[in-house]
C-alpha cells in the first residue's frame, strides 16, 4: 500500500526547461530560454544587492509597492493587480480558480506547454484548437468552444512560434466567447511588440469581467532568476487568484528589483531595440538560406523559430550548434521536430550562430 496520486496528475509531462550544457557537460551560451542577452537593468541589480539586508524578514505579502509601480507605469488600478512567482504561477492559478474536473481548458496548437499542465493539474481537460501557419486561429478557437469550456489561453506573442495576432483579432476572439469563459491573455513577450499595440489586453481587462492579462519580469526586464509575474483583470478575478496564490509568493529582493526595473524604461527600450535589430538581421540571414530548406517563422518575440525542411535536419543543426558552443531549443514533443527555437542573443552570438548554420548548408562564410 502507498499513497496514490490523482490519475490526472499522472497525465502531466513535467515542463522541460531549455538546456544550458552540452551532452558532455560543457557550459553553452544559452539561447534556449529566451532570456535577455543584455542582462538586467543596473538599477535593478543595485536593488537586488541592497535587499540582502532584509533576508531574514518576510516580504510584503501583497506586494503593494510593486503593484503601485506597475499601475502607475501602465495606467492601471493597483487594486486590480496581483503578483505571482513568475507569470507561470498565475497561469496555473487561473486554471485552478475557474476550471475543475471534466471542464475544458482551451488553447491553440503549438502554444505554451504550461497551458496543458495547468489544465491537467486541476483535473480539467486540455483541448487544442487548430492553428494556421503556426499562428493562433481565432475562428478555430471559437469553433472549439463547448459548454464545458471554462478557460481559454492565448499567448500573444506566442511561445514557441513567436507569431502574433493583431489587436482586432484579440478583440474578435473575446467578443465571440461566452461571458462565463475566462480569456487569459498571456503577454510574457508583450513588451517586445510595438508600444502602440501593447494596450489591447489592458483595455479589454479594464471593461470586461472575463479577461485576465498576465505579464512577467523574466523576459525584457532580465529578472528571470527572481521569478516575478503579475496579472490584471476585474476585481472578482483578482480576488480568486489572491485566495489561492502562495503566501509571500514574491520575495523581498524580487519586489524591490522589479520596482527598480520599472523605473528604468531606458533599459527596456534598449532591449527592445536590440532585439528588433538583431532579429531582423538573423531572419534575413535565414531567409538567404531558403534554397537549403531553412525558413524563419515571422516573430514578434525575442526568439525566432527556424524550420529545417531540406537536407539539413534540425537535430543535426542542434548538435552542430552545441559543438560551436550554443544551446538552442528543439521541441519535437510539441510537434515541431523540424524546427529549432533560437533566442536572440548578443550581436556576436547571433553572427556566430548564423555562421554555423551557413557552414552546415555548405555556404562560404
Amino acid at each position: 500500500m502507498r499513497p496514490n496520486p490523482k490519475p490526472y496528475i499522472l497525465g502531466i509531462h513535467a515542463y522541460t526547461p531549455g538546456k544550458a550544457t552540452a551532452s558532455d557537460g560543457r557550459a553553452l551560451v544559452k539561447l534556449s530560454a529566451n532570456e535577455n542577452p543584455l542582462g538586467t537593468s543596473p538599477a535593478a541589480l543595485t536593488a537586488l544587492a541592497d535587499a540582502r539586508i532584509e533576508a531574514a524578514t518576510y516580504p510584503d505579502p501583497d506586494a503593494r509597492a510593486l503593484r503601485k509601480a506597475i499601475a502607475e507605469l501602465h495606467g492601471l488600478d493597483a487594486d486590480q493587480i496581483v503578483c505571482g512567482t513568475g507569470s507561470d504561477e498565475l497561469l496555473n492559478l487561473a486554471a485552478q480558480g475557474f476550471a475543475g474536473a471534466d471542464d475544458e481548458v482551451l488553447f491553440s496548437r503549438h502554444s505554451f506547454a504550461v497551458y496543458d499542465i495547468a489544465a491537467r493539474r486541476c483535473g480539467a481537460i486540455p483541448v487544442e484548437a487548430d492553428d494556421r501557419d503556426l499562428t493562433a486561429d481565432v475562428d478555430a478557437i471559437l469553433a472549439a468552444v463547448s459548454e464545458r469550456t471554462k478557460v481559454v489561453f492565448l499567448a500573444n506573442p506566442n511561445n514557441p512560434t513567436g507569431t502574433w495576432i493583431a489587436p482586432s483579432e484579440v478583440t474578435r476572439l473575446h467578443a465571440g466567447l461566452p461571458r462565463n469563459v475566462l480569456l487569459v491573455l498571456d503577454e510574457a513577450y508583450g513588451e517586445y511588440c510595438d508600444p502602440a499595440v501593447q494596450r489591447t489586453g489592458f483595455e479589454l481587462a479594464a471593461v470586461h469581467d472575463n479577461v485576465l492579462v498576465t505579464r512577467t519580469f523574466s523576459k525584457i526586464y532580465g529578472l528571470a532568476a527572481e521569478r516575478i509575474g503579475w496579472a490584471t483583470g476585474a476585481s472578482h478575478l483578482i480576488d480568486v487568484l489572491n485566495r489561492i496564490r502562495g503566501p509571500f509568493n514574491v520575495t523581498v529582493s524580487g519586489q524591490k528589483a522589479a520596482v527598480a526595473a520599472l523605473g528604468d524604461q531606458a533599459f527596456v527600450e534598449s532591449s527592445r531595440d536590440h532585439n528588433a535589430t538583431e532579429r531582423a538581421r538573423f531572419v534575413l540571414a535565414i531567409t538567404a538560406l531558403g534554397n537549403h530548406g531553412l525558413s524563419a517563422v515571422p516573430s514578434e518575440a525575442n526568439f525566432v523559430l527556424v524550420r529545417f525542411e531540406g537536407e539539413l535536419r534540425a537535430e543535426v543543426a542542434l548538435n552542430a550548434l552545441a559543438e560551436a558552443g550554443y544551446a538552442v531549443r528543439h521541441l519535437p514533443v510539441d510537434g515541431l521536430r523540424d524546427a529549432l527555437r533560437i533566442t536572440i542573443g548578443t550581436s556576436q552570438d547571433m553572427a556566430r550562430v548564423t555562421a554555423c548554420l551557413r557552414a552546415l548548408c555548405g555556404e562560404v562564410a
